[in-house]
């Protein structure tokens, strides 16, 4: 049973790195490269070298920009990450090289935003798995394990200095263009994130908390979690009630309270890393 979970768990994960590729791949080699943008980390880096010295292509440079990332990535994280990675590395770069493409897009700001929203996709369903892409990736969660260094914060310093470099070597409009493809391109792959891991936590203050508990986890099928607290002008001890949900079932669940309570106080907050119990499991590298 359990080598049963474990193939399905590599299968699944091999099946994002690959597709995630394969997205991606469309986005670099359909718009990308047809108006010479620069996108954020080391595919960015691939494409400027590629673009000043007219060898090789972007796949080949990214897999070799890629090398040592994955050397480092074999000394300070796991084997099973290193794995994955490397299948991640080969697969954008055997789709890139073979995919001739061109969407024919030829207004730039509309090439720039069609073109991030792809690699953005294709990112972030990379980073669903338990591998990744390579590029800075790699880098980042090491030096975020060795140094508690934040992601986003190496993300942002990478490209900083990347556009940096950019802007002094290209036109403003095409320097433009590529910031507004790599900011489109981390907003679509925060919102696909998203997608899979966006939870509702809901607490309820209620006198008829116990019918609300016995609707939630009898008709709902959900778990609830009673935390006492003390109203602070009455004095009054209470029960709130604590669950988790998702967009579908949350309607739903404001429905039933209002209609057991109509005077209950019903708060939502958003939480996009839910893990553990009957929930996402923790993401091993």
């Amino acid at each position: 049973m359990k080598s049963n979970t474990l193939f399905t768990s590599v299968l699944w994960d091999i099946l994002l790195l690959t597709l995630g590729a394969f997205v991606y791949a469309i986005g670099a080699e359909a718009i990308l490269v047809h108006h010479k943008f620069i996108i954020g980390g080391i595919y960015g880096t691939a494409l400027l070298i590629f673009y000043k010295s007219n060898l090789l292509s972007p796949a080949i440079w990214y897999f070799l920009l890629n090398i040592p990332l994955l050397v480092a990535g074999w000394i300070f994280l796991s084997r099973r990450f290193f794995f994955y990675s490397l299948y991640g590395v080969c697969a954008l770069t055997l789709f890139a090289q073979a995919l001739t493409l061109d969407f024919a897009i030829h207004d730039q700001l509309y090439a720039a935003i069609a073109g991030g929203a792809i690699c953005g996709i294709g990112a972030g369903i990379n980073l669903r798995s338990r591998g990744s892409g390579g590029g800075l990736d790699i880098l980042a969660i090491i030096l975020n394990r060795k140094f508690n260094f934040g992601v986003g914060k190496f993300f942002m310093l990478y490209n900083v200095a990347l556009f940096t470099f950019v802007f002094s070597q290209y036109q403003a409009d095409i320097v433009i263009a590529s910031i507004i493809l790599t900011f489109i391109s981390s907003i679509v792959l925060e919102q696909v994130l998203a997608c899979f891991n966006q939870r509702k936590i809901v607490y309820v203050l209620s006198d008829s908390y116990k019918e609300i508990v016995n609707i939630l986890t009898k008709d709902m099928q959900q778990g609830a979690t009673l935390i006492e607290v003390k109203g602070a002008y009455s004095g009054k001890q209470k029960q709130m009630l604590m669950t988790i949900t998702n967009n579908l079932q949350l309607k739903r669940l404001e429905e039933k309270v209002f209609e057991i309570d109509p005077k209950a106080l019903f708060i939502v907050e958003n939480s996009f890393n839910v893990i553990g119990s009957t929930f996402g499991k923790r993401k091993m590298y």
